[in-house]
């Protein structure tokens, strides 16, 4: 049973009329008379009574009429949420971030996407750097807030620099350089360390310890947890100090002090730049997630003032 045979149906049923079935649909008569001839032989039963005066629906018409009109309201409940899917008004948004580093735009950043996208199922899901990337190969994620993705990745995927980070030193209140506003970072080469884990940011780890040899030291590390929240804990203990992205801070760890690191002038180093990026799939971007992404574009520049 065609759609557009059951509209027919529906309207000689509603209006007892085949000419004025006919003037609702924008079609002639015999269009709707073959209509109904088609659908009679279909189930083999009679659905109207028709002389030169009247039609008269069936009792097999009249069973009919109630599945016509749900599967015609059903199709095209169907046809308007897949028309809304399509152009991202309704469905679901997965955005995997990095804690510290999108604290500063990300909330105000969905709330505006909801604001204008009120249907959107959005989930957000505090992931490594290492998570997101598996997150996204395996599509459990549409966007990704991380650091420079690992080389390798570029033809399967967009990054977007959405604003660059610098590295700031992390110690303890209790410290003696806690209440300096810069130090050398070799000021921190007897202290013990505490550092993520290297696989779950591998650039940001070699950055750190690369910035450490070119002052003269190798850091001790001490103690390597898998979240950056965890690293500042523990430097608020006092177990060690730490090198994090200065984005850090919006963490609110108040038992922390960060100290900004002068540049190594007998060595002509400059400060690291740190980029966090957004990723999102090349060729299979949701239409849920393309929105999203230009909304980002839209608020980038706002972004980098508020975060640089």
């Amino acid at each position: 049973m065609e759609i557009k045979v059951l509209r027919s149906f529906v309207a000689v049923a509603t209006h007892r009329s085949f000419s004025r079935a006919a003037k609702e649909l924008h079609t002639v008569q015999p269009a709707i008379s073959r209509h109904i001839t088609s659908l009679e032989d279909e189930l083999g039963v009679k659905l109207f009574f028709r002389t030169s005066r009247e039609v008269t629906i069936t009792a097999a018409g009249s069973r009919l009429l109630q599945d016509a009109l749900h599967l015609i309201e059903q199709t095209e409940s169907t046809k308007q949420a897949v028309i809304q899917s399509a152009s991202g008004v309704v469905g679901s948004l997965k955005i995997g971030y990095l804690g510290g580093a999108t604290l500063g735009f990300l909330p105000a950043l969905v709330r505006n996407y909801l604001q204008h996208n009120p249907n959107i199922d959005v989930g957000l899901y505090e992931m490594t750097v290492s998570e997101q990337i598996e997150a996204l190969e395996k599509h459990d994620i549409d966007i990704a807030f991380s650091r420079v993705l690992p080389a390798g990745f570029e033809d399967n995927y967009i990054s977007t620099n959405i604003y660059t980070d610098k590295l700031v030193a992390a110690v303890s209140i209790t410290h003696p350089l806690a209440n300096q506003d810069e130090i050398n970072l070799s000021e921190l080469n007897n202290d013990p360390f505490v550092l993520f884990e290297r696989d779950q940011a591998v650039g940001l780890f070699d950055a750190i310890i690369t910035q450490c040899q070119m002052s003269g030291f190798s850091p001790n590390i001490k103690k390597q947890p898998s979240q950056m929240q965890a690293v500042l804990t523990q430097v608020a203990a006092g177990l060690g100090v730490t090198i994090v992205p200065y984005s850090v801070k919006d963490l609110r760890c108040d038992e922390c002090s960060f100290l900004s690191l002068r540049s190594n002038q007998a060595i002509d180093s400059k400060p690291v730049e740190i980029p966090l990026v957004m990723t999102h799939h090349r060729h299979t971007l949701s239409p849920t997630a393309r929105v999203f992404a230009e909304l980002v574009y839209c608020e980038i520049d706002n972004i980098r003032r508020k975060m640089t």
